[in-house]
Parts: structure tokens; sequence; C-alpha cells
């Protein structure tokens, strides 16, 4: 049996405030690409298939038609919910599902009772692990007691492994493959994942998948590899500027008579880059270095002089999808100590200054203002001072 292993998919997400659902449907539409290519079996996908509890009318849209692609390319697809989705929605109708192929796993009370599929060899059981949140699970699970992810995730394996036991007692010499949502002990965070710790630790030990054939992480956005038995496909797309290094993939894995074969990465196509550039605004727009981000989704510094007016929408003109940026101010004598700046300034002096740190230079007029509202403080204070001369004469003479 083919299996073909990829996650994350937060369908409906917005990148700094850009609606990615076309850049979405084209990663889907790649994977089952793939599904046809390779001559893949099943596609796992375990959690997060949408970016939040209830998705909008266009995300369901987009995420239904990647998995009527993948199930028209061949594959029975098994998917579980993640800390994203809302497992009662997302498993809405999954009986009605599963006659067509698509197999949703989102009921804690049902982690010991897997998907059968069988192949030349004989049968193959998925087991899915939805998002367990210990304090909304424990009770689900039998353990009232449990604080941690390792607690929940542990009670949870226990009902997988007791299940296959009790099936290869029975003489079938079943196979299995666990997709589970969870922050696994080795692996590395992106910065794009939301954390799942609510009052407790939030990583589960890899030790805790022994007894399975493979096990299909989802909720980290990388590619990795914890054991050759564990691993995390990673996200299709990039969801922050910290992953444009990153090549988005998929694991493809043959199971034979005894289990694990081969596993392999295959990375999947760059829908749309990812830059960060930085210079002034009139470098960022005209020098050739920067030729290779312009169809990119971009993050600018900008290191002009003076804070630039309107500075995205001069950068759009040369970068359509720049979504970020930020005014870094050039180095200068800032790290004199400020005491020292200001000594033996006047008020004026330094409120110009001020002005210009955080701005530009202030005109003639603005002077004119700032003088004026020192004026006017001065005054305030000298009518402050005149009443409480007042009130302690008064308090004497009282």
């Amino acid at each position: 049996m083919r299996i073909l292993h990829t996650s994350d998919w937060h369908i409906g997400r917005t990148f700094h405030g850009t609606d990615l659902l076309a850049d979405q449907a084209a990663a889907l539409s790649a994977i089952a690409d793939l599904v046809a290519e390779r001559g893949v079996d099943v596609v796992v996908v375990p959690g997060d298939i949408y970016d939040r509890a209830v998705p909008s009318a266009d995300a369901v849209l987009v995420c239904n038609r990647g998995l009527e692609a993948i199930r028209a390319a061949g594959a029975v697809i098994v998917a579980t919910s993640g800390n994203h989705d809302s497992p009662a929605r997302l498993g809405a109708g999954s009986a009605f599902a599963a006659a067509g192929g698509l197999h949703l796993m989102t009921r804690v009370s049902e982690v010991g009772t897997p998907v059968l599929l069988d192949d030349r060899f004989g049968r193959v059981a998925f087991y899915g692990i939805p998002y367990l949140e210990p304090e909304t699970t424990r009770g689900e699970l039998d353990i009232p007691g449990a604080r941690s992810h390792a607690e929940v995730l542990e009670a949870a394996m226990s009902r997988v492994t007791a299940d296959l036991a009790q099936r290869r007692s029975a003489g079938d010499a079943v196979r299995s493959v666990v997709l589970a949502h969870a922050f696994v002990v080795g692996g590395e965070a992106t910065g794009s994942e939301r954390s799942i710790s609510v009052g407790g630790v939030e990583t589960a030990p890899a030790s805790a998948f022994d007894g399975v054939d493979y096990v299909a992480l989802g909720h980290l956005h990388s590619p990795q590899t914890l054991t050759d038995r564990v691993r995390y496909s990673g996200s299709p797309l990039p969801y922050s500027f910290g992953e444009r290094s990153h090549r988005k993939a998929v694991w493809i894995l043959d199971l034979d008579g005894q289990g694990l074969a081969d596993v392999e990465r295959v990375e999947l196509p760059t829908v749309r880059g990812l830059s960060q550039v930085q210079g002034t605004v009139e470098e960022l727009l005209t020098e050739d270095r920067f030729t290779e981000a312009e169809d990119h989704y971009v993050s600018a510094v900008l290191t002009d002089a003076v804070r630039p007016v309107d500075a995205m929408r001069s950068l759009q003109t040369r970068f359509p999808h720049a979504v970020h940026l930020e005014w870094k101010r050039p180095a200068d004598d800032s790290t004199v100590r400020y005491r020292d700046r200001v000594r033996g300034r006047t008020d004026s002096e330094i409120m110009a200054s001020f002005v210009t740190d955080m701005r530009s230079a202030p005109s003639a007029s603005e002077i004119r203002l700032l003088e004026r509202a020192l004026a006017s403080v001065q005054r305030d204070e000298v009518t402050a001072d005149e009443a409480t001369g007042q009130y302690e004469l008064f308090g004497k003479s009282a």
C-alpha cells in the first residue's frame, strides 16, 4: 500500500492580511497530481485542515474541491481534526463521507476504532487521534487527573495498542498507521503554529507511539523526521516569513507485508516565493538585485533617513505582493546616552529634536506651534504654583 502524508492545510488562512485561497487551491491540486503520478492509494491528513473552527464558505469550497481532486486521482482520504479545526463541524456527515472514500476521524471516544483498508498483503488499520486538549478530553479518556498533553496522548495510544493486540491475537496480521495532531518532543516549531499549551506541558514523547508501523504527525509546519517511523510532513505552503527557506514537501511511504518498507520525501512546487528585502524606497524600486523578489510575497525593511510617506503603495508598483514593511532608521549617534544628548539644550530644542527623531525635522510653522504648546504648559505650571502657595498661606492663617 502506498500512502501520502500531508497535513496543516489551514484552508482559509491569510498571510499578513492577504487572501491565500488561490495559493491553497494550487497546493491541493499539486498533491492530487502526485497521487495520480505516483499511484498513491491513501492520503492521510493529521489535522488543521481549516484555519479556524468556523471556516468561510469560500474556504469550504476550496477544501471540498481539493478533496474531490485527490479522490478522483485515485486515493482514499483519512483525516483527523487539529487544534484549529472544529471536530464537530469537520466530522459532520462523516458516515456518509466514508462511503465516498473520505474518512473523517474526529471523535476522541473512537481513537481505538480504526479505518480498515485492504491491499494484497492484507489489512492496514488507520487510527485517527485528533488534537487532544487535556482539559476537555481527559474525561472521555477516563483519566480525570490528567493535566499534560503527554498523559492524554498516552491514554489514547493505549486504546490503539489494545485494539491492535486484540486483532493480532485473533490471527489478523494487521499493519498500522496512526494519525496524530500533537507537539512531539524533538520537533522544531517554525513560528507560524498556534501554541497548544493551556495551563500544562504541551509536548509529548515520541516513545508514546511505540508499537505501530508509521505515525503521521500534524501541527508543526516543516517536514521533520523524529524517528524512521514518526514524522511531520509540514504545511504545503509557508505561513510566515520564518519559513521562507523551507522546501515544502510530503512523505510517500510504502507498506509491504511486514510493515514499513520505504519512506520518500517528495518536494511540492513553490506556489509563490517569500523574500525579505532591505534598503531605501529608491533602492528597492530601482536596483536589479531585488528583481527576483518581484513576484514574491515581500517583507521590506526601509532604511530611508526620513520615514517615507505612503511607502507600501510605492513598493507595490514593483512588488505587487508586498505584504509587510517596517522603517529602520539608519544608525546615528543614538548610542550616546540621552542625558548627554540633552545637556545644555533648551526645552524647545529638545522638542524639535524629538520630532526629528520620530519623523523628520519640523518646519518653521511646526516649531512655532511647539513653542506655543510649551508656553501654555509653562503658564499652567505657574498658575498651579500660585494656587499651591495660596493654599499653604491659607492653611497657615487658619
